[in-house]
């Protein structure tokens, strides 16, 4: 058993942990990694008398049905927390019930693993193609791509009592609102994030 805190711990998992794009995406033409990655990564890490667990369960948000999956790491007495949230589409073409709401779950398991080890699912750049002598123009960073960042932010916050941090999403969420006022369906996620965000603030 180790004598180190659950912080310490955690700390230790987060800096250690590698968990490289490794599948590939051939409709999006992206790399990406998935749940089962992450879980095998950490597994590998863990020290004797500590373990974590996935779970996940449906939560009603407006009219809108989510799945709320928790990413739970525990050392003895001690234990750290985070979730993740999905939202179940209202059709899926090709894809049963079930499986539509397993896609939701696993999003979401990945989302709460990602908050609770640190890990940014943005685009990495050491996985660039360089090699091309046609140059790219940079990505324009919009306010919605602010927002998003923001918001996978403010869900590692465990109990979100960096009431800072809130204010500058709510700021970046009003603003993404308003360049987006003609996309419902956009609006309605903000909506919704702002009602989960919301809810858990002390």
């Amino acid at each position: 058993m180790s004598d180190k805190s659950i912080n310490q711990i955690l700390h230790d998992i987060q800096v250690k942990l590698s968990v490289p794009k490794t599948r590939f995406n051939k409709f999006g033409n992206y790399n990406y990694r998935n749940a089962e990655d992450i879980v095998d990564a950490v597994k590998a890490l863990l020290p004797d008398g500590c373990a974590f667990t996935l779970s996940d369960e449906i939560v009603m948000l407006g009219d809108r049905f989510y799945i709320k999956a928790q990413a739970l790491l525990f050392c003895a007495d001690s234990q750290v927390i985070a979730y993740g949230y999905a939202r179940e589409p209202e059709e899926q073409k090709g894809m049963a019930e079930p499986q539509i709401t397993g896609s939701a779950s696993s999003y979401a398991r990945k989302y709460a693993l990602n908050g609770l080890f640190a890990i940014d699912d943005g685009v990495d750049a050491d996985s660039q193609d360089n090699s091309s002598k046609v140059s790219k123009a940079p990505k324009v960073v919009t306010p919605k791509d602010t927002a998003d960042r923001l918001i996978t932010k403010a869900k590692t916050f465990t109990e979100f009592k960096a009431l800072k941090e809130w204010t500058k999403l709510q700021v970046v969420i009003d603003a993404r609102d308003k360049l987006f006022d003609d996309d419902k369906a956009l609006s309605d996620k903000v909506d919704a994030e702002i009602a989960i965000l919301t809810a858990a603030l002390p």
